[in-house]
């Protein structure tokens, strides 16, 4: 008698416990409410966005990739990373920004790198949304920053982690890219002050 259907039926409910847990952790003590579209599908289904993750070459993009190249696809809700000598690519899942008037595009660069960055909403963050605090500071399990950010050279635009990874794959955010805080992290030590950044 063998004892794999046991093994099976254990396997399973350890995966699903496991999972079960992992979904807990994902809420985030504070919710900004109206801070994330939800969409659905045609048959009122939650859709994800992999399908549109597809890898690209830099060449259409930037003329070279000298301090390294980030390519923002706004619209396939991805983030595209190559090194200056075009050894390491990477693709990273993202939120976007919430509408089009808080979308900006076009080329910019990494002005600064922080660590734990404090957050603070812009101004018209504030207007539509008074309740929110003032601060929340770095390092906070509550920081809709996460815990790395690159400040690009436009005024408020970053590209950081979140705390609150519902948001990854959605038009969530007030203008900047987040990404899963295990990316930033990495992104953040792959990147340098200089390093170009397009958005599309």
């Amino acid at each position: 008698m063998s004892d794999t259907p046991n093994h099976a039926v254990n396997r399973r409910a350890l995966l699903g416990g496991v999972a079960a847990a992992a979904a807990l952790g994902a809420f985030p003590a504070m919710a900004m409410n109206g801070s994330t579209e939800i969409e659905s599908g045609a048959s009122g289904a939650v859709r994800n966005n992999f399908s549109s993750f597809r890898m690209l070459d830099w060449r259409p993009y930037f003329s070279d990739t000298r301090n390294g190249a980030v390519l923002i696809d706004i619209t396939s809700r991805a983030l595209h990373f190559w090194t200056e000598d075009q050894s390491i690519y990477k693709l990273y899942p993202t939120s976007v920004p919430l509408s089009q008037e808080l979308t900006r595009l076009g080329r910019t660069e990494v002005v600064q790198k922080v660590v734990n960055p404090p957050w603070r909403p812009t101004p018209s963050m504030k207007e539509r949304n008074p309740e929110w605090p003032d601060l929340v500071e770095g390092g906070s399990p509550d920081n809709p920053l996460g815990v790395r950010a690159l400040y690009l050279s436009w005024t408020y635009y970053r590209v950081h982690g979140t705390h609150d990874t519902r948001k990854i794959g959605r038009r969530s955010s007030n203008g900047c890219v987040g990404l899963y805080n295990e990316h930033i992290i990495e992104l953040y030590d792959l990147c340098r002050v200089g390093t170009q950044v397009l958005l599309i």
